[in-house]
């Protein structure tokens, strides 16, 4: 898990994931900010655009009572009304022609006034004298609504919804005689329509929106809740919970009335504009979120892709590839640190290149000393494999045997012309022209077998590189046993098809666990056992050559097993491609 996050961990995730944090926290801050400002705005809004509806409909009712008390006065007070129901008090009964004069003064003062359906006019024995017919008016109402009307001694009396015609409400009002010291006549019923009680902006109105109109006894004089009017009469709090719904309580009652006018609006109406404006913030928020992503995204790319160039750039210089920046368009302080990589590159690849050619130099001198030191050796064992063979050779085998001799001599000391490299082939030659001198030595007590297949004959390795090993074969292996000894070369190729195994073996003695360990000893060191004729200087020799002209391409030096009474194998790995180590490490060095 700690690996994935440091993967991100970059300066261009940094910056980006910065600057989007501080860019979304101030989008929150302004966005809440705004929305709380806004919201209670129009909450505020929306609370006063209620009450000023409250405060008209409540003027319109204060303008109808007065109309429709105006015009009820007229009505009651008319000499005519009161002539007509002073006969009906006193016993006698009403003319139809005074009913129909009275019906024409009526319906006059009607047309007069707005929002007055009808006048309906009974005697004090609850008689219709208007209209014309015989109707009771305790048939029309509730007997409680005459008591009321009683009480109220000529004072107007909201009955609420007219049971014969749902579209108006009704009044009662007592008609008193002036000339019977104010006793009372009849009654006056008032029919008025419904649409003018519009408590609520009619031309914008709200869902589940209700009005109540109650008198000065908070009895409900209109109103559209179907249910107990009790718990909103009785509230006295801003808001209201009805049928688990929120309500804000808008409460207005009439100096000139006494009436009280409530009306119920939804919190969630109210609020309708906020959501409105929440998702407006949000979706703004998110698009300026985008945009600002946008921007850092590119902004950090474009600081931190000329850091990544120059650092994947200076990371080659661990793979041996030292090479110089481009030159890029971007801030001053990259492109002069830049600047200065370059030219320390260029510094160090001059400071390289002149300690490369010293050990280069070095390298080759070391070589031609330990070729030096192998010509002396081989010298010296093959003049003594001569005296050998003239003790006991006729001439023709001596001349062979010279003849051999002068080839195995104009193998090493001749330069070729690929330096110090030969192909397995021509070392393999050479090995079989000593192993034919040094048989005159041993005779038929040593045996040899060359296993090269054709395909890895041409391939290049340095000189007198396997001849050592077989030299130390012999004399090591052969030269120290008394009976037949049988060595072998053979060029294997490994599992990597790049790679050949060398393997010099012998079925001689074998040597003891302790002076193997010695012989590893000193290979590693790089020091030369002196004793017993050189016995040492061939593995030392091979083994640091093979280092020297390989260096990290050795795939594997020297390798000594051995088994006393069984024999000894010497083998190394080497890279089928391999000529010209050095000179590839220069010219690659060069190109840089």
């Amino acid at each position: 898990m700690f690996s994935r996050l440091k993967k991100w961990n970059t300066l261009r995730n940094q910056i980006l994931v910065v600057f989007l944090v501080v860019m979304l926290l101030v989008l929150s801050i302004v966005g809440i900010i705004t929305f709380n400002k806004v919201s209670t705005l129009l909450k505020n809004n929306a609370e006063k655009q209620i009450y000023q509806t409250a405060v008209e409909a409540n003027g319109r009712l204060e303008s109808l009572y007065k109309q429709i008390g105006t015009a009820s006065k007229l009505v009651m007070t008319n000499y005519n009304i009161q002539r007509a129901l002073s006969k009906s008090y006193e016993g006698e009964e009403i003319p139809f022609m005074d009913r129909q004069e009275l019906g024409g003064i009526v319906n006059t003062i009607q047309a007069n006034t707005d929002g007055i359906f009808s006048f309906e006019l009974y005697d004090n024995h609850m008689n219709r004298i208007l209209p014309l017919d015989n109707t009771n008016l305790i048939t029309r109402i509730d007997g409680k609504w005459i008591q009321r009307s009683d009480q109220a001694s000529g004072g107007l009396v909201w009955m609420g919804d007219d049971p014969s015609n749902s579209d108006n409400i009704l009044a009662l009002r007592r008609i008193n005689l002036m000339n019977h010291n104010y006793s009372s006549g009849g009654y006056l019923l008032i029919s008025i329509y419904k649409n003018y009680f519009q408590f609520a902006d009619q031309s914008n109105p709200i869902e589940n929106q209700y009005s109540i109109l109650l008198d000065t006894d908070l009895r409900p004089i209109l109103s559209n809740y179907n249910q107990s009017l009790e718990p909103i009469i009785k509230n006295e709090t801003p808001t209201l919970l009805l049928n688990q719904q929120e309500y804000m309580v808008t409460r207005q009652t009439s100096y000139e009335t006494g009436w009280s006018l409530i009306i119920l609006t939804p919190i969630k109406a109210l609020t309708e504009g906020v959501s409105v404006l929440r998702a407006g913030i949000i979706l703004s928020g998110i698009i300026g979120f985008i945009i600002f992503f946008i921007s850092t995204l590119f902004l950090s790319t474009y600081i931190t892709r000329p850091i990544i160039k120059l650092t994947e750039t200076m990371q080659q210089a661990s793979a041996g590839s030292l090479t110089m920046n481009p030159n890029v368009t971007t801030v001053n302080e990259i492109n002069k640190l830049n600047s200065t990589y370059n030219q320390l590159v260029k510094e160090t690849n001059h400071l390289i290149k002149m300690v490369y050619e010293k050990e280069i130099t070095r390298s080759r001198s070391e070589l031609k000393a330990l070729q030096a030191q192998i010509n002396p050796h081989f010298l010296f064992n093959t003049l003594d494999a001569l005296r050998w063979a003239l003790e006991d050779k006729d001439e023709e085998d001596l001349a062979e045997f010279v003849v051999s001799m002068s080839e195995l001599f104009r193998y090493t000391i001749t330069k070729q012309t690929d330096g110090d490299w030969v192909t397995i082939k021509e070392e393999m030659h050479h090995i079989e022209n000593y192993m034919e001198i040094i048989k005159m030595r041993f005779g038929d007590h040593l045996k040899w077998k060359l296993n090269l297949p054709a395909e890895w004959e041409g391939v290049k390795i340095p000189k007198l590189l396997i001849q050592p090993l077989v030299e130390n074969a012999v004399l090591h292996g052969a030269g120290n046993t008394s009976k037949a000894c049988t060595i072998s070369v053979s060029i294997l190729s490994p599992v990597d098809p790049d790679y050949l195994q060398i393997v010099i073996a012998d079925d001689g003695p074998g040597i003891s666990e302790e002076k193997l360990d010695s012989i590893r000893q000193v290979m590693l060191s790089g020091e030369v056992i002196s004793e017993n004729n050189g016995n040492g200087m061939a593995i030392s020799n091979v083994h640091k050559r093979l280092e020297l002209y390989y260096h990290d391409r050795l795939k594997s030096g020297l390798a000594i097993m051995s088994e006393v009474n069984r024999g000894t194998s010497v083998s190394f790995v080497i890279p089928v491609n391999g000529r010209g180590n050095d000179v590839e490490y220069k010219d690659a060095f060069d190109r840089r």
